[in-house]
């Protein structure tokens, strides 16, 4: 009996200061993407289904904003998995994190819906990958969020990865009209931010 309180407290202080679910999530969905075999073309789009679930919700009734980023997540682990993306950044040394993205919500996604994730590899430039991932309605095929999101590489490049990955070298795409705008968005505010700390700086 003491046994059994001493693991159950121990579960409740790793559930209570850990997003566990969020992990264990993680290693099921790389798990079933290795298991459906690889993708030989980086470029190309691969799908995620989902459905909203009631721990998805928030108080309007409809998918929590912060959960559409969540599953973002979820399906770049997938497309990194199937096409070689993260085994390939592993071999060279290198990393990838987040560097920016940005949302846009269409028409919200109700309880019990379900959805497909479609993610792709838009283009690329010398730090970073840049990907789009649209929410699709399974019901009527309506886009009910995109989002643009920019993954940049740690300690190695994409051009390096990708060349590791295909043993050629890659053309990249050229860039989406909306694509170039959104970069020179975040050009900008990386501009000012530094310019705000520059100033900030002289003024101690």
């Amino acid at each position: 009996m003491e046994m059994l309180l001493w693991v159950l407290a121990g579960l409740l202080l790793l559930f209570s200061s850990l997003d566990v679910w969020y992990f264990l999530r993680a290693v099921v969905v790389v798990l079933r993407a290795w298991l459906q075999g690889p993708v030989w073309d980086v470029l190309a789009e691969q799908s995620m289904l989902g459905r909203v679930l009631p721990h998805d919700m928030d108080y309007l009734g409809h998918m929590n904003n912060g959960r559409y980023l969540r599953e973002c997540d979820f399906a770049r682990f997938a497309l990194y998995t199937r096409n070689g993306l993260f085994k390939a950044t592993r071999a060279l040394g290198g990393n990838m994190v987040v560097g920016a993205s940005t949302i846009r919500y269409r028409r919200s996604l109700g309880l019990g819906e379900a959805f497909e994730l479609r993610s792709r590899i838009v283009a690329w430039d010398d730090k970073s990958f840049y990907l789009e991932q649209r929410f699709v309605s399974c019901s009527d095929g309506f886009v009910s969020a995109i989002m643009l999101c920019r993954q940049n590489v740690l300690r190695s490049s994409p051009d390096k990865i990708l060349q590791f990955l295909c043993k050629k070298k890659v053309e990249c795409p050229e860039y989406p009209e909306e694509l170039k705008h959104w970069i020179s968005f975040i050009t900008a505010s990386s501009q000012a931010l530094r310019a705000e700390s520059s100033v900030e700086d002289k003024s101690k």
